[in-house]
């Protein structure tokens, strides 16, 4: 497939190589072969991270997992975000992963299937840009992984003030239990969920530490 380009386009616009810039500390510690071979954006990878974000919405609209725990949803868009970056290591990546996600959750929506609880939407929404977040500090090593738990974590703690908002909200707590039998069980599963969440993801996807130096180095753009 072809790509995007690299250089900004005649009116001053971004490029995709300026959008989503090439992260070579996170492509040293994927444990897969990253589709990212230089700085320029292929179409492939576009098509990748926006897969992976319909992956995400359609394990939260079609997956019950029966499991009765609050929060547990979180690793329906944490685990296959990761694994868009592991393929697609470029910042800013999730943001448009939780795009795609937000699109097809609209699409599930429109051909009347419930694309899943308010918590769970939250959370599917907000990993993408979250992790965006988190991996601009979490730069190789042990911080990465770290950056992955906190991601996982923030977003769940998101959806927990969300949901527990719904249900203060809803006349006489009409949407599952009662926020008062709610919240003592969720405050800890929510938390637990999400940081399980992002270290599950991060073992899966990324080494523990970088293997930079078994990787080509990535290729400028003609004519830099």
């Amino acid at each position: 497939m072809g790509d995007f380009g690299s250089r900004p386009g005649g009116n001053g616009e971004a490029s995709p190589a300026r959008v989503l810039p090439l992260d070579e500390l996170l492509r040293g510690q994927s444990r897969l072969g990253s589709l990212a071979s230089s700085r320029r954006v292929s179409v492939l990878e576009v098509l990748t991270l926006i897969g992976l974000g319909a992956v995400a919405a359609a394990l939260t609209a079609f997956v019950d997992l029966h499991l009765r725990i609050p929060g547990h949803h979180i690793l329906f868009a944490v685990f296959p975000m990761a694994l868009g970056f592991a393929l697609v290591p470029r910042r800013r990546a999730g943001t448009l992963m939780g795009l795609s996600a937000l699109a097809f959750t609209g699409g599930f929506g429109l051909a009347g299937v419930h694309p899943g609880g308010v918590g769970a939407l939250t959370s599917l929404l907000a990993t993408g840009p979250l992790l965006d977040l988190s991996l601009r500090w979490g730069r190789g090593g042990a911080r990465l992984y770290g950056a992955f738990i906190v991601g996982g974590a923030a977003s769940n703690a998101l959806a927990f003030v969300v949901r527990g908002t719904v249900k203060v909200l809803t006349i006489q707590n009409t949407v599952g239990r009662p926020f008062g039998g709610w919240w003592p069980q969720a405050i800890s599963t929510y938390a637990i969920a999400g940081l399980l969440a992002g270290l599950i993801s991060a073992g899966a996807w990324f080494h523990f530490r970088g293997r930079a130096s078994g990787l080509p180095p990535a290729r400028p753009p003609e004519g830099e």
